[in-house]
């Protein structure tokens, strides 16, 4: 139960960081990389949706130690749902029917995999392997990164970011904290999390932020859900193979259908200042 209950104060705390950080990107300068980021830094609101995405790392990552990697990703990638729901109750966004019922079928392909999820405790992944199978996958989405201009491919990169700190952190959720900074894999873990930070800041800039949330958010899904189940043991419920596939798809097919058919937020533009008479 502990697990479960942070996974769902995980996704609230990313569907806060979602919202603040989309209005904070949008306001500032165009840039990407960690130049962005740090221009970033010294927006308040930004600082804000940045403490959510911690907070919900933080809680996800503790839910990890006993919770496959398929439910975890899954449920945390539908706070791009929770962030909908809480634009519309608080910042009076417009929603419409099909965004509802997109909504509910993440939330269907939620409990398939709720109720499929068997809790465990991930395999071990050795250091060479690690740095050698997370490593160079995270050197060539940074390189990526850097060079593409469109939305896509940037969004991608996110989602492989965030992919490599989940299969990392799936395997080291269950050390001691205190312990954690001796493990090699936690600094590759960080240096994960900022490539995907500064690739989703920059993919905000330049597109729709629910198209790009969903984007990264359907890469991590896919990715992480293989991962876990080939290589780290997460476990399935006898008989209950098929819920996972159909919860993956329901979810997976519910973010990209919410990202790709809601409307962009209109960023209202500013008068001139006047000059005094």
């Amino acid at each position: 139960m502990p697990g479960y209950l942070a996974l769902a104060a995980a996704t609230a705390m990313y569907a806060l960081g979602i919202v603040a950080q989309t209005v904070a990107a949008r306001r500032t300068r165009p840039g990407r990389g960690f130049g962005l980021l740090a221009r970033l830094a010294g927006d308040r609101l930004y600082l804000l949706g940045f403490a959510g995405q911690v907070g919900g790392f933080v809680l996800a990552f503790f839910a990890r130690a006993e919770l496959p990697l398929y439910l975890v990703q899954a449920g945390s990638s539908c706070a791009v749902g929770v962030a909908t729901v809480f634009g519309v109750l608080a910042l009076g966004w417009k929603v419409r029917a099909v965004e509802v019922v997109v909504l509910v079928v993440m939330a269907v392909g939620l409990v398939l995999l709720a109720g499929a999820s068997a809790p465990s405790r991930a395999d071990d992944i050795p250091v060479e392997s690690g740095f050698l199978w997370l490593g160079v996958p995270l050197v060539v989405t940074f390189v990526v990164s850097r060079r593409a201009k469109a939305v896509l491919p940037i969004a991608v990169a996110a989602g492989v970011g965030y992919a490599i700190v989940a299969i990392a952190s799936r395997s080291l959720a269950d050390e001691p904290v205190l312990s954690l900074p001796y493990y090699p894999l936690v600094w590759l873990m960080v240096a994960a999390a900022l490539v995907g930070q500064a690739c989703m800041a920059a993919a905000l800039q330049r597109g729709s932020a629910t198209s790009t949330v969903a984007t990264m958010d359907s890469v991590t899904v896919v990715l992480t859900s293989v991962v876990g189940i080939a290589a780290l043991g997460d476990r399935i419920a006898p008989g209950r193979e098929w819920w996972v596939a159909a919860g993956v798809a329901l979810v997976v097919a519910g973010v990209l259908a919410l990202g790709y058919a809601s409307r962009p937020v209109a960023v209202p533009a500013q008068e001139p200042a006047k000059e005094p008479a």
